[in-house]
């Protein structure tokens, strides 16, 4: 250690009062620039995860709203002019997600299900690796390109492992008919009867 020092001591006595002006100078920069470039790279960071959170949050409000909203119930109007036939939901579903400019790999079939003369019926589904922007493209074109379509089930997770800016989603989404109005069973026999009379 002593061997050490003395170098140091000798190299010390050797150099110039310049460069020893110079060694110091650096010696006192070297840390403060290195506290500085730390304190923009962690200042990067929270910036960079803050931004991250911020989508993070637009994406739980969406799904607050979804699930505040509920299944739709139906008002005179919507009644009036709801179809007698279940609007065909993996057809819709594909567009909807080439609006928001990715393919849908495909959806499952639930079992309708009829009650107080309407009959739900609905389709599972997932995608993953979506963005931020997309997700809320998909859930818009859903919910707005027809009044009887709703998105009735929802969940959002993100997975590090496939990118900080990618979201998974799982889903359930349901259209209402109404049952058709039934004809009139005699009107056949009444008709039949008549026309017999009439001969």
């Amino acid at each position: 250690m002593s061997a050490v020092s003395e170098r140091a001591r000798d190299f010390w006595d050797r150099i110039s009062p310049r460069e020893r002006g110079l060694i110091m100078l650096a010696a006192v920069a070297a840390p403060v620039t290195i506290v500085i470039w730390l304190g923009l790279a962690i200042g990067d960071g929270l910036s960079s995860m803050e931004a991250r959170n911020d989508k993070t949050r637009k994406a739980l409000i969406v799904l607050a709203d979804l699930k505040a909203r509920g299944p739709v119930q139906p008002t005179d109007d919507l009644v009036a002019n709801m179809p007698t036939e279940a609007l065909g939901l993996e057809t819709y579903l594909t567009n909807a997600a080439q609006t928001a400019g990715f393919s849908l790999k495909g959806t499952t079939p639930r079992t309708p299900v009829p009650r107080n003369g309407f009959t739900t019926s609905s389709v599972s589904l997932s995608v993953s690796d979506l963005t931020i922007d997309q997700l809320q493209k998909f859930l818009g074109a859903i919910e707005s390109k027809s009044k009887y379509v709703a998105v009735t089930r929802l969940e959002i997770a993100r997975k590090d492992y496939k990118g900080k800016d990618k979201l998974d989603a799982t889903l359930e989404v349901s259209t209402y008919s109404k049952d058709a109005p039934k004809k009139s069973e005699g009107s056949g026999s009444d008709t039949g009867s008549a026309g017999k009379q009439g001969s």
